[in-house]
């Protein structure tokens, strides 16, 4: 059991929340939420001991272990990926070399009533105690198992970290945090970069570790899936509810509308209260009646609602010039890399207006397929672009390749051309870009606001074929609530990638299967398509497709 106790952070004349206490118990899983800013990250960086607080204080039992996965990383490039996640270990490494090297000193020693033999004794029994405790394990065995469950291939092992993206290199940092088997696992949107079959893997073992877990994320299905209990964070104060997340919401809905009618309550009351004072504040009969209403008012604790964060984004596409009946005619396509064969007698017909999504693990050919429709790479088969199809694609890593040294205004006044360039700045502000947020230099931005500019990006011509990897990354929950409501409303056709569950589910029409080398055809929702092939999850389709 881990106990907060009377958390404050004040910096710069603010205070971000103050008086917090709440306890994290053996088997809790908890989903912090609250809005941009209001000190979740922070809090996450308390529990794990990489920031002190204000005020109050952090307790828990000796040999705790607290592991931490912050949002950025930085992991060793000269060791291997195998090597790198060994580090887990490193501790228990080093304890049991201390262990040996006091041994070998005592046996030398003959000093038997110093002070200094005296503390050598006490530190490897202390050493000792700890070491002992550990469950004995095949180490070699654990990792291998560890990262494999994460998505690694046995031959990636041997591979230098450097030769990785920063995704997979979240992984590896993943991999280390679950090897050393803590007691409270802290995890800042673990999702981002992983995909289906990782996250169900990463579910799964965090459902059935029984050890603490406090996450923030913004997904939906995955926050809801693992989590018992919702802690959010607002106006300087924590709620606590026992729910899941989508439960929590409701309980906040309630909680919102009994607030607001205490306040509108109160208002009324001290409303006529100060008239009352007002009229009869020089009246003698009534002196002493006026006096106790006006201390009663200077007294009185006044009922807030908590605020609600109404910025939202304003998205909707450009109306789609009119393309063919099929915008995309695959037959018999097939691709392979050097010898590695990534599908092959992929045939389907994509009809205009229809949102369909690409599923499967990584590396079995979903980006490879985006770039056979894009008429990137060369391909088998015959790829057939219809009449008039007009083609805007939104890759994975598109924020990543916006210039870091421009400002968020020259980044959309670059490309905009025409009539679009009076326009730009309602179009940043609808994108929650204000005048002085236009100004910044796209190096200082968050992940979600490049994330956003990128889409701004996307949305300056109009185009027929939606085409999107991954857009939800970074994204909050109500922002991707209003991208998917956006391509709802979107008239013409859809094809996109994503890990996200919730954001598929009502969306797309129908799944194509990415896995085994080829492309299967469901006519069904993502949740429908589950359900067909009688499985809860993602990652057992991968594994048997």
């Amino acid at each position: 059991m881990i106990s907060v106790d009377a958390l404050a952070v004040e910096f710069g004349g603010t205070t971000l929340f103050k008086d917090i206490s709440f306890v994290i118990n053996d088997t809790d899983r908890i989903a912090l939420m609250g809005k941009n800013g209001a000190g979740k990250s922070t809090l996450l960086k308390i529990l794990a001991g990489v920031r002190e607080p204000s005020k109050g204080h952090v307790s828990a039992p000796d040999g705790t272990i607290i592991a931490y996965l912050p949002q950025h990383l930085m992991v060793e490039d000269n060791r291997t990926v195998f090597e790198e996640a060994a580090q887990a270990f490193a501790e228990i490494n080093n304890m049991e070399a201390r262990i040996n090297e006091i041994n070998k000193e005592l046996e030398i020693r003959t000093d038997y009533e110093s002070d200094e033999y005296m503390a050598l004794i006490e530190e490897v029994s202390h050493l000792s105690e700890r070491f002992y405790s550990i469950e004995d394990s095949n180490y070699d065995a654990e990792i291998e198992k560890t990262l494999m469950g994460l998505g690694f291939e046995r031959a990636d092992f041997a591979r230098k970290t450097s030769e990785f993206s920063g995704g997979w290199r979240m992984r590896i940092e993943l991999a280390k945090m679950l090897l050393r088997k803590p007691d409270l696992i802290l995890l800042d949107e673990p999702t981002n970069h992983l995909d289906i079959e990782s996250i169900q893997w990463l579910e799964q073992f965090l459902i059935n570790s029984g050890k603490a877990v406090m996450v923030i994320s913004h997904d939906r299905a995955f926050v809801d899936n693992i989590t018992n209990r919702t802690i959010e964070v607002t106006m300087g104060r924590i709620y606590d509810y026992k729910a899941t997340y989508s439960h929590y919401l409701e309980l906040r809905k309630e909680r919102r509308e009994q607030q607001q009618r205490q306040y509108d309550d109160q208002q009324k009351m001290i409303a006529e209260t100060k008239e009352f004072i007002e009229r009869f504040k020089g009246t003698y009969s009534k002196t002493l009646q006026v006096q106790s209403r006006v201390k009663m008012l200077e007294k009185l604790e006044l009922v807030e609602v908590d605020e609600e964060d109404t910025s939202s984004l304003k998205l909707k596409f450009p109306p789609a010039p009119r393309s063919g009946n099929y915008p995309v005619i695959a037959d018999s396509v097939g691709k392979s890399y050097d010898e590695k064969r990534v599908f092959s007698g992929a045939s389907f017909t994509i009809q205009r207006g229809e949102k369909v999504a690409f599923v499967g693990k990584n590396g079995e050919g979903k980006s490879t397929m985006m770039k056979c429709i894009m008429q990137e790479i060369e391909h088998e088969g015959k790829m057939q672009i219809g009449h008039n199809v007009m083609i805007g694609y939104f890759a994975q890593n598109q924020a990543a390749m916006l210039d870091e040294t421009l400002t968020v205004f020259q980044t959309i006044d670059d490309i905009a051309q025409g009539d679009i360039r009076t326009k730009i700045r309602d179009i940043l502000g609808a994108f929650m870009f204000d005048k002085e947020a236009s100004e910044k230099k796209v190096k200082v931005l968050s992940g979600g606001e490049r994330q956003r500019l990128a889409m701004i990006k996307l949305l300056l011509e109009p185009v027929n074929l939606l085409i999107l990897d991954e857009p939800t990354n970074h994204l909050d929950m109500r922002t991707k609530d209003v991208l998917k409501q956006a391509l709802l409303d979107f008239d013409g056709t859809l094809i996109v990638v994503s890990h996200d569950r919730d954001f598929l589910d009502g969306l797309v029409t129908k799944v194509y299967e990415f896995g085994g080398g080829k492309v299967t055809e469901h006519l069904e929702d993502i949740y429908g398509f589950l359900e067909k092939k009688k499985l809860d999850n993602l990652r057992e389709i991968e594994r048997k497709g």
